[in-house]
């Protein structure tokens, strides 16, 4: 037991982190294993690799996850901000790199040196958009609202011109509930849902891929593509699987689904452990969005509210899709579903989300917080 008069940094950091977050992000990693252990060795078959070549990586990939989630939650708010606006230059400046080399991969330009930047654009967004509008709300002689505001664009042109349009629609999504936040008037809501609507059909009509996708989503049987293949095989899953599941490693129809290890590993779920093993996922899911929600809405910190919820939106948000896909409830989108899916990049940035989550929704003394108000006063330059 660790006692609350040690003074030790690991001590603090123990009595003030939420542990049900945290163990419950574990328990997300440890149930990715299992998942990965029984729809890695199939695909890497198919696919002519050594077998357990996704397994050994995905190791690799939860360590590395799981120390820099845990070094990340030990920042105060002040470098948690900093450490995202380090973590967005970056990866925006490796977004335009991608798409001046144009090194295509399933027809987009995402990847360089191994990594796909936008992945890590995503928890910077959350932050600094929740810092930008925090300070709007709370400082009338800022213009936070309007540095908010522009930071959408700037973030998410760069995302379309890949394209990729799943990640802007995460940002555009976790942004639009943090201008909510930010008491948006009612015309600026009716305003964004026609933009986005306007945005959805001229995706529909422009964008072949997507108008493809759309189409196969709203009339099934008029297409025999791998989008429709896929789908239509993690259906058979969750019906294969019923309500217990076939066992652990005892499902067949894993060896004939694309991108079983990734973005339809929900569908191995639900064939191996069944409906109730699907819920539990999803449970696991919910309660952390929810947990995540209510310590941010008890935060006295403003910053800590509106960076907590945007980071929350964007993990939650993307949880969904991924499942939804799965359960042919929207039209197909590569997505990975966050600590299951097998990915490097995707377990790395979705660690650092909730690193920054775990940091802003800290216990923090009253005083504390108190300082760190007066330290970005008006006459303050380091606002950061």
């Amino acid at each position: 037991m660790i006692s609350r008069a040690e003074q030790s940094p690991f001590s603090k950091w123990w009595w003030t982190v939420d542990r049900w977050l945290l163990f419950s992000v574990l328990a997300l990693m440890v149930v990715g294993m299992v998942m990965i252990m029984a729809a890695g060795p199939p695909e890497a078959e198919r696919l002519g690799t050594p077998t357990f070549i996704y397994v050994n990586r995905q190791v690799v990939f939860i360590c590395v996850a799981f120390v820099l989630m845990i070094g990340v939650s030990f920042l105060p708010p002040r470098w948690v901000r900093r450490a995202a606006l380090l973590l967005f230059a970056v990866s925006y400046a490796l977004i335009i790199i991608t798409i001046m080399h144009r090194v295509e991969t399933k027809g987009a330009s995402r990847w360089i040196f191994g990594i796909q930047p936008s992945e890590f654009i995503k928890p910077a967004f959350a932050v600094l958009a929740g810092w930008a509008f925090s300070e709007g709300a709370r400082r009338t002689g800022l213009p936070g609202t309007w540095i908010g505001f522009f930071l959408l664009p700037i973030t998410i042109i760069p995302l379309v011109s890949q394209p990729d349009f799943g990640q802007t629609m995460l940002i555009t999504i976790a942004w639009s509930a943090l201008f909510f936040m930010a008491g948006l008037h009612w015309v600026w809501v009716v305003g964004l849902m026609g933009l986005g609507g306007i945005s959805v059909l001229a995706a529909f009509h422009f964008v072949a891929h997507i108008h493809t996708r759309i189409l196969k989503f709203l009339d099934p049987g008029q297409g025999n593509g791998a989008d429709s293949f896929q789908v239509d095989t993690a259906i058979d899953s969750f019906i294969n699987g019923n309500w217990l599941g076939k066992g652990p490693g005892e499902g067949t129809i894993k060896r004939i689904l694309p991108d079983s290890h990734t973005d339809f590993i929900f569908a191995v779920t639900g064939e191996e452990f069944g409906i109730v093993g699907a819920l539990v996922v999803v449970s696991l899911f919910a309660f952390i969005v929810l947990r995540g929600l209510m310590q941010a809405a008890r935060n006295e910190d403003p910053f800590a509210r509106f960076a907590a919820t945007g980071l929350l939106v964007m993990f939650g948000t993307q949880a969904c899709i991924n499942m939804a896909v799965n359960l042919r409830l929207m039209p197909a989108k590569g997505m990975t579903l966050p600590f299951i899916s097998y990915g490097g990049s995707s377990m790395v940035a979705m660690a650092i989300t909730i690193g920054f989550l775990l940091a802003v929704t800290r216990k923090r003394p009253r005083s504390e917080i108190a300082a760190d108000k007066r330290s970005r006063n008006p006459k303050d330059e380091a606002l950061i």
